[in-house]
């Protein structure tokens, strides 16, 4: 048997740009876990209140939640350049446009299996 621990996917939005996706393992999965843990437990909890104060606590909690999986699934970023820099999972979450970092971060998403509740958190 061969396993690949990656995927490719093609961009549909940006034709030529490739992400290449790490696929789920057990320690991966833990590992993500572990990232993501504190940050899902205080959204949570500043979604459940009512202020709009916590209401955006919360949304700035979940954009870090989404930055913390997208680097933490996407490997390599082909045929994308920022700034005439060759894109990286970070230079793409920090200054690469977003519809292509939503649509990576749907790729890994996908890829590492996330049900409805956990892409929520």
């Amino acid at each position: 048997m061969t396993y690949e621990s990656v995927r490719e996917v093609g961009s549909e939005i940006a034709p030529g740009v490739t992400y290449v996706v790490a696929r789920m393992s057990f320690v991966r999965r833990v590992e993500l876990m572990r990232r993501v843990r504190a940050l899902a437990g205080k959204k949570e909890f500043l979604d459940a209140g009512e202020d709009a104060g916590g209401k955006m606590d919360g949304a700035l909690l979940q954009a870090e939640i989404e930055r913390n999986c997208l680097i933490w699934g996407l490997r390599e970023v082909r045929g994308l350049t920022v700034d005439g820099v060759a894109a990286t999972p970070e230079l793409l979450a920090e200054a690469g446009p977003e519809n292509l970092f939503r649509e990576a971060l749907a790729a890994v998403r996908a890829e590492a299996g996330l049900s409805a509740a956990e892409r929520k958190n």
